[in-house]
């Protein structure tokens, strides 16, 4: 399961060195989710730092601290994820006609609009507001970046860039706490404002560097604009790929997506999506994708410093930081073995481990609860967590975009993501009943109910998701049309993709052949 080779009709070089160019853009396009990871990072330090709470939450008599009304907390925290779900709903029908970069750039605009507000008020409605319109700018940076990112990488780098895309979320994540660290002790209102201004700095990157990368290709060809597909596609390929090579990747291009286009034609996508084979996609994406709301991550990631503070951990704040970097070595370990070890394999290992973490620091609190012991436990086991989940994470994402073919892929990523944010908000509205002291006080405990929730997505894994490691996304499709089993996916040759790159090899050859029959016939002319 682990290891074979892939049996792939991908016509490029396999190697990264001759797709360095490619690679390059999908590091600045994934710049998206490092304001993702910002946010994290960031927001949740707020609830501890006496600058912002003197704003935005009371003072306690009786415990002689500042502290923040829990409704307070779960809205500040909630309704950014409200906002990344409406948000990626509508992914879809804008992407459809304006296209990917298009919806990286308007995600910039409102994303330096919602930090201008968050700054310059000390309003709560207005704060709200801010925090829902930066949700909806979050959610398309991060699913129009996955989305460009699914389309245009090489199949056998995908894994690759997506391990970069969770790369800047963590570097993100890393960042903000680090700030936060850094500004803790701050008295006043720059505590809190000077974190925020780091917000301006993806959306400022991003939108300059659009201006010199191409549109997708495959969207370009959803639309009909073939010259324009093979033009962006050349932007995206080095400048000396073998011609026969290039011209084998966008037949397949070409083929594929003209058949998937007139299945379709003259339907509605929001039906055609929930139906035949289709079905079958959409259910599996929206499902692996929610796999990063079911491991029980966004309580931690959100509340981690606060989580910490209530468990009496000195240093919270030093903690929470060295938590985030976990992630980060987490991801750059995936590197490592992303190339070599089936997504299904990466899968089921990442959401074991997840749901032993969570288990273990129950267990821990359970039985000691409130002590340095079992505040020692929970940080070590919560390190493990954000490693392991961090490490896996990347390749649900992945194989969420891999599976919908090219005309209903936004369509189906938007709703999946906008699903998996549902779930995220459901756990950071609701952790604070069972997390904090002025209502459940379960603290480490909620970890019991996670532990059951990652269960079940092991279970899910092994018997249903299918493998497609190095396999581009018209071989995918061409396997969901043959309505395989998920086990069958990894051996499967795809005849009908295969002719699509031979065909573009042998008239590539035929021309070549014609050229030099002609050049020898002038030859000969010339010699007469």
């Amino acid at each position: 399961m682990a290891g074979g080779a892939v049996i792939s009709t991908n016509p490029l070089q396999l190697d990264i060195r001759s797709h360095r160019k490619c690679i390059f853009i999908c590091c600045v396009i994934t710049v998206a989710s490092f304001q993702y990871g910002l946010d994290y990072g960031l927001v949740g330090g707020f609830m501890a730092m006496p600058g912002f709470l003197k704003v935005y939450g009371y003072y306690d008599e009786e415990k002689a601290r500042w502290a923040i009304d829990p409704t307070v907390q779960q809205l500040i925290s909630s309704l950014m994820t409200i906002g990344t779900f409406l948000g990626s709903l509508l992914v879809g029908p804008f992407s459809s006609k304006f296209g990917r970069k298009m919806g990286l750039w308007t995600a910039s605009l409102i994303n330096m609009i919602s930090t201008a507000i968050m700054i310059g008020t000390t309003n709560l409605g207005a704060l709200y507001f801010a925090r829902f319109i930066l949700g909806i700018s979050v959610g398309w940076f991060l699913t129009f970046a996955q989305v460009y990112v699914n389309e245009v990488a090489p199949a056998h780098l995908r894994g690759i860039a997506f391990a970069v895309y969770q790369m800047q979320l963590s570097t993100g994540s890393i960042v903000g706490a680090a700030v936060d660290y850094g500004t803790r002790l701050m008295p006043g209102k720059e505590a809190y404002r000077i974190p925020l201004a780091v917000f301006f700095f993806a959306p400022t990157l991003q939108t300059i560097a659009l201006f010199f990368f191409p549109e997708s290709p495959r969207w370009l060809m959803t639309q009909g604009r073939e010259e324009d597909s093979e033009k962006s596609l050349r932007q995206l390929r080095n400048k000396n790929i073998d011609e026969a090579e290039f011209q084998a990747e966008f037949n397949e291009i070409r083929i594929a997506t003209q058949e998937q286009i007139e299945q379709g034609r003259n339907k509605h996508l929001w039906i055609e999506m929930w139906k035949g084979t289709d079905l079958r996609r959409t259910l599996l994406s929206i499902a692996v994708i929610c796999f990063h709301c079911a491991n029980g991550s966004s309580w931690l990631n959100i509340y981690t410093t606060y989580f910490l503070s209530i468990a009496g951990v000195k240093e919270a704040f030093a903690y929470s930081t060295m938590v985030s970097c976990m992630g980060l070595i987490g991801v750059i370990s995936s590197l490592f073995f992303v190339r070599y070890l089936d997504r299904r394999v990466i899968v089921m290992l990442g959401v074991g481990a997840c749901g032993c973490c969570q288990l273990a620091f129950a267990v821990a609190w359970t039985a000691a609860p409130e002590t340095e012991a079992s505040a020692k436990a929970v940080i070590a086991f919560m390190s493990l967590f954000t490693f392991a989940y961090v490490a896996y994470a990347p390749y649900a994402w992945l194989l969420g975009g891999e599976y919908p073919n090219n005309q209903f892929r936004a369509h189906t990523y938007g709703i999946a993501t906008a699903l998996n944010f549902l779930g995220n908000w459901l756990g950071v509205f609701t952790a604070p009943y069972f997390i904090n002291p002025a209502s459940l006080g379960w603290s480490a405990k909620y970890g019991y109910i996670w532990f059951g929730s990652n269960v079940i997505l092991f279970v899910f894994t092994y018997f249903y998701l299918p493998e497609t490691r190095d396999r581009t996304l018209e071989e995918i499709h061409e396997m969901f049309e043959a309505k395989l089993p998920a086990r069958k996916f990894k051996t499967y040759v795809c005849t009908n993709t295969g002719a699509m790159s031979k065909a573009a090899v042998t008239k590539e050859m035929e021309l070549e052949r014609e050229v030099h029959v002609e050049d020898t016939s002038k030859v000969r002319t010339e010699g007469e």
